[in-house]
């Protein structure tokens, strides 16, 4: 088994227990709602300009706040005084995020470096979660991220994220513990394969459709939009 046991029990909130009109994605109410619900999470990290670990999805900030602009463009202090639309809620650094979640839940950062770019956010992740007591592994679609945490810290456990075939072919490169797949390829040879060594996650269950339509061809599910 490469994932600790914990992630293989109840489905992960993909970016935290979010919903429209209510707690935002990637914020601390989806996360705390999450474990509260007593789900894992999954959550999405970018490097600020000044060298943070910021918790948002989007490369831009133009789809979740009022503001406009590269987040790796911004400081620390300029992206938590924005708002996510719609709520009180900011952009949460990393390890402001890891000290509300204090291991109560399983939880799988999402690493969005830039190609080019691996070792600045990966240094700051490896930093904070090899202090961190909880359940914790890593994701990424960037193989030389993950090979970058593989050489430099070991022990994190990484995931390779695929959307198709093509790039399952990088798990070796990434020296990948385990598969995060995007629901249509979860049936595929190569996922089913890699199943005999290690876990397979899929994502992003949208339904109860979609659940009972993957649950058997992967170990646990990322889900949002309703209560599995």
């Amino acid at each position: 088994m490469s994932l600790p046991a914990a992630f293989l029990g109840a489905p992960i909130a993909h970016r935290g227990f979010w919903r429209s009109g209510g707690a935002p994605e990637n914020s601390l109410a989806a996360f705390e709602a999450a474990c509260r619900a007593g789900y894992g999470i999954e959550l999405d990290v970018r490097l600020s300009a000044d060298g943070e670990a910021m918790v948002f999805h989007d490369e831009t900030l133009e789809r979740l706040t009022a503001s406009a602009g590269l987040v790796e463009e911004q400081t620390v202090d300029e992206l938590r005084a924005l708002r996510l639309l719609g709520s009180c809620e900011v952009i949460p650094p990393l390890d402001e995020v890891l000290a509300l979640i204090d291991g109560r839940t399983p939880l799988l950062v999402e690493l969005k470096t830039p190609p080019g770019q691996e070792g600045l956010l990966e240094r700051r992740v490896a930093e904070l979660l090899c202090a961190y007591a909880g359940p914790v592994a890593v994701l990424s679609f960037n193989v030389e991220a993950l090979a970058w945490l593989a050489a430099h810290a070991p022990a994190i456990r990484r995931g390779l994220n695929a959307a198709s075939p093509d790039e399952l072919t990088g798990a070796e490169r990434a020296r990948a513990d385990f598969l995060s797949v995007q629901l249509n390829l979860a049936g595929h040879d190569v996922v089913q394969g890699w199943r005999r060594m290690g876990e397979a996650l899929a994502w992003t269950c949208r339904s109860p459709a979609d659940l009972k339509r993957v649950l058997a061809m992967v170990e646990n599910v990322m889900f949002e939009g309703f209560n599995p």
